[in-house]
This record gives C-alpha cells, sequence and structure tokens, in this order.
C-alpha cells in the first residue's frame, strides 16, 4: 500500500504533464488531471435523497417490527431514527465547509485525530461499510424483482445473486464512462422513488377511507421493554437513514459546497423522514404484523392485497429505489477510496483516473469486486446489524472530531457552526444504541471491533515502515504503472489539496 514516488524511473507529476499536453485533457490549476466541479444543489439533493431511499424501506420494516414489538413502537423508531440522522447531518455540514474535501469521514477523521484512525476508518469502510451496504441494496433489488415469478416461496439464490452481481457491474461500468451519465441517472430514478413511495401511501388512504382500520388499532400492543432489542430496531431504522453522509464524499466535485452542501443536507432529509414515516404508516395500515413479520419483501406483499391487478408495479417501484440508490453510492463512496489512495493509505492504482472521461475507473473496478465477493451472503438481517455497529463507531468519532477541534483549532474558519446540544445528543444517543446492541450481539459487534483491530498491524506495515525492501517497493511500481497502462490512467496533482 506503499504510495510510489516513481513509475520506470518517471514520476506521476511527469507523466501527467506530458499526457496532458498531447492528449488536451483538462488541467486543474495545479496542471494535473483533475475531477471536475459538476454537481449542482439539485444533484446533491438528488445524490442524498437516493442514496437514503433504497433496500432500507422495503427491508428494514419487517425487521424493525420483529425488534420494536409493536407497530406503533416501530413507528417511533422511524421517526426518531430520522430525526437523529438529521442532527448527525447538520453536524457533518459543519464538517463539510469547515473541511471542503471529498472522502467525507475519513477526512474529517485524519483532520482531528490523525493518521491512523483516518486509515482504520478507510480499512473497514474498504471491505465492509460501503461494499456491505452495496451488496445489501442489490440483493433486495434482486429479490424484489424476482419475487413475482415465486410469488409463494423465496426465489432461487443464484438467480438472486446473478441478478445482483449483473445490476452492481452494469452501475459501476456508467459510473466509469461518464459523470454526466450518473447525475442524470440519479435525478430521474431520485425522482421516480419519491413518485412511488407517495402512490404506496395514497393506496393506503383509499384502503382505509373504504373502512379497513383494523390494522391501526392497538398500535403500541405487545411493546418490548428490552434495550438491546429497542437499540437493534434502531440499528435497522438507521440502516435505512444511511447515505445522509454520502455527499460529503464528492465536496470537492460539488458546486459552491459552502451553501451547496447545507443547503443540500436540510433540504433532503426531512424529505426522506417525511416520505419515510408516510411509507410505513401505509403498511401498517394494509398489512397485519403476522403479514409484515413473515414476508422478506412487505412492498410487494403490500402490492398483493391492495393492488391486486397491478401488484407487479410495486416490484418495478422498488427496482426504482434500489437502482437508483445503488448507483448514488457506488459514485460517492468510489471517491473515498480514491482520496484514501491519493493520500497514500491505499495503493497509488485505485488514485489513478481516466484520462479521457475523468472518472476514477481503478476505484470503481476495486470496489465492484469487493461487493461482488459480499454478494455470496444472503443473511441480510446480519449484514445489516454488523455495518450499522461499525459504521456507528465511526460517526462518533466523526462527530467527536467536531467537539475536539472546537477546543484545538477555534479559529479554523466555519461558514456553519451548529450548537453544541447538537453533537451532544448525536453522541450520547449513538453511544446508548451502541452499547445496548453489544449485549444482544456481542459476536457481531465484536467481529466488527476486531477487524478494526487488525488494521493497526497493516497500517504499521504498509504505511508507517518507510524503509521497506526494494522488493516490496519493485512490486509496487509495477502493479501501479501496469493498471495506469491497462486503463489509460494518471494520478491526480495533489499539490492543492
Amino acid at each position: 500500500m506503499a504510495k510510489v514516488a516513481d513509475v520506470d524511473g518517471l514520476a506521476p507529476k511527469a507523466i501527467e504533464n506530458e499526457v496532458e499536453s498531447s492528449d488536451g485533457v483538462d488541467k486543474g490549476s495545479g496542471g494535473g488531471v483533475r475531477l471536475k466541479k459538476e454537481l449542482s444543489l439539485m444533484n446533491g439533493v438528488a445524490i442524498i435523497v437516493g442514496v437514503i431511499v433504497g433496500s432500507g424501506i422495503f427491508v428494514s420494516p419487517s425487521l424493525a417490527l420483529k425488534h420494536a414489538g409493536s407497530k406503533g413502537m416501530a413507528l417511533i423508531v422511524w421517526v426518531l431514527s430520522g430525526f437523529l440522522s438529521m442532527i448527525g447531518a447538520l453536524c457533518y455540514a459543519e464538517l463539510g465547509t469547515m473541511i471542503p474535501k471529498s472522502g467525507g469521514d475519513y477526512a474529517y477523521i485524519g483532520e482531528a485525530f490523525g493518521s491512523l484512525p483516518a486509515f482504520l476508518y478507510l480499512w473497514v469502510a474498504l471491505f465492509i461499510l460501503v461494499p456491505t451496504g452495496n451488496a445489501i441494496t442489490a440483493l433486495t433489488f434482486a429479490e424484489n424483482i424476482l419475487k413475482p415469478l415465486w410469488p409463494v416461496c423465496n426465489p432461487p439464490v443464484v438467480a438472486v445473486n446473478l441478478i445482483a452481481a449483473s445490476i452492481t457491474c452494469f452501475l459501476t461500468l456508467i459510473n466509469c464512462y461518464n459523470v454526466k451519465w450518473v447525475t442524470r441517472v440519479q435525478d430521474s430514478f431520485t425522482a421516480a422513488k419519491v413518485l412511488a413511495l407517495l402512490v404506496t401511501f395514497f393506496a393506503s388512504l383509499v384502503y382505509l377511507f373504504s373502512g379497513h382500520t383494523e390494522n391501526l388499532q392497538y398500535m403500541m400492543e405487545k411493546t418490548t421493554t428490552d434495550p438491546g432489542e429497542i437499540a437493534i430496531a434502531f440499528y435497522t431504522g438507521l440502516f435505512s437513514y444511511s447515505g445522509w453522509n454520502y455527499l460529503n464524499f464528492v465536496t470537492e466535485e460539488l458546486k459552491d459546497p459552502y451553501k451547496n452542501l447545507p443547503r443540500a443536507i436540510c433540504i433532503s432529509m426531512p424529505v426522506v423522514t417525511l416520505v419515510y414515516t408516510l411509507t410505513n404508516v401505509a403498511y401498517f395500515a394494509v398489512l397485519s404484523s403476522d403479514e409484515i413479520l413473515s414476508s422478506s419483501a412487505v412492498a410487494v406483499t403490500f402490492s398483493e392485497k391492495i393492488l391486486k391487478m397491478m401488484s407487479w408495479i410495486m416490484p418495478l417501484f422498488v427496482a426504482l429505489c434500489t437502482f437508483g440508490s445503488l448507483n448514488g453510492a457506488i459514485y460517492t463512496s468510489s471517491r473515498l477510496f480514491f482520496v484514501g489512495a491519493r493520500n497514500g493509505h491505499l495503493p497509488l492504482a485505485i488514485s489513478l483516473i481516466d484520462i479521457k472521461r475523468l472518472t476514477p475507473v481503478p476505484s470503481l473496478i476495486f470496489m465492484c469486486l469487493v461487493t461482488l465477493l459480499l454478494l455470496l451472503s444472503n443473511d441480510i438481517e446480519a449484514l445489516m446489524v454488523y455495518v450499522t455497529a461499525v459504521e456507528a463507531l465511526f460517526t462518533l468519532c466523526s462527530v467527536t472530531g467536531l467537539l475536539w477541534m472546537r477546543y484545538t483549532r477555534p479559529r479554523l474558519q466555519r461558514p456553519i457552526r451548529v450548537s453544541l446540544v447538537l453533537p451532544a445528543i448525536f453522541l450520547i444517543t449513538c453511544t446508548f444504541i451502541v452499547i445496548c446492541s453489544c449485549f444482544k450481539y456481542p459476536k457481531h459487534v465484536g467481529i466488527g471491533v476486531a477487524f478494526i483491530a487488525l488494521g493497526v498491524p497493516i497500517y504499521m506495515i504498509f504505511i508507517k515502515w518507510q524503509n521497506k525492501p526494494n522488493w516490496i517497493l519493485t512490486a509496487c511500481n509495477s502493479f501501479n504503472l501496469a493498471c495506469s497502462k491497462l486503463f489509460l490512467c494518471l494520478p491526480e496533482d495533489c499539490k492543492e489539496l
């Protein structure tokens, strides 16, 4: 993972200038190949809403109800999860405008606590957070699109995995080819998925006004009092809202980030919370608790009961939501690994940019391969608890960094400055959820913590160790040179960063 300073005797900077002058590629002010600022405010809103509204709203309702015990408590969990996510997003708005770098948590943790904690986040994100979230979204897409063909049983695992892998590869290809295509797909599918969920809500109103109100009676009956169960219910809710920080991964590509980053957050988060609450009310009004708990595809069960002959439209809606969510996640998270490699925390090859399309092709392909490996696991609930527990730990670290930099760097420019009450509420609530989940699912949390700890010796060997043997440096040089020739990519000029 050493960053290579020389490839076949020619430094990356020299390679950049030589090829740029001959090919006419766009240059940054430092003379290097750079990612363009192509994201507007509406693109930012579409990314946040598009990434958040994905698999969670179709997977989590049954899991939230299972752990909350009652429909009323599950609905409270959904609303509070949105409120907590909104607080976290506002904290990240301060972080994102104070540290206007791509990479999100990676950049913020690095600024606050140094290189090792930043690498540990990158390490976990590379193999757990990002590919697991993408795998869950892809699997949900595949299961729902196949559900009409197997209405009384679960679709074959092989078919589900094949379709999930195919859609992952297809969207990776689009992201490699053109950023404008990505944003157009994101804008279109975001509008379509919000419309689809609103149709779900209004269909439930028609059902209620026809006299079917029995499923909304005794909403708080069987509510759980176990803190561990409530914590896991919040995990499922928070998983559905995960993605509110993804726009921070691409801050450098956002036009006027000081204004558009906080605006995008303040527009998108209330929209998502409202849409999620209305969708859950629709599910709870039409389906009984037993019907929700026994369904692996709640949206499809909902459509079969209320839409009758038009029930085929719901899998299409699910496909729209998960397709757009996966597309946004692939676009934003690839920039995280690109920035990490640019800073020397991953192989230099992952920081290469396609000289014709100005997209981080190696980063996208690497992330696609890791996601394909995780598609071999079909236990969505276990994956959800696993990824949310680990993500919560690093989100806590980022928000703690915000408070720490208030103390250590008080004169740092802060275009947005949130009240200290907000990060305090976020820290206390998330700490409670993480601690309670440790008692309920110690194995999942333990594996996550162990994987984080494994990153420490990796960092010491590949990053901290300066005097590496020549054979390691030669191997790294050869690998990076091969990738640059294979993908026709160059390293980005880091002078401005």
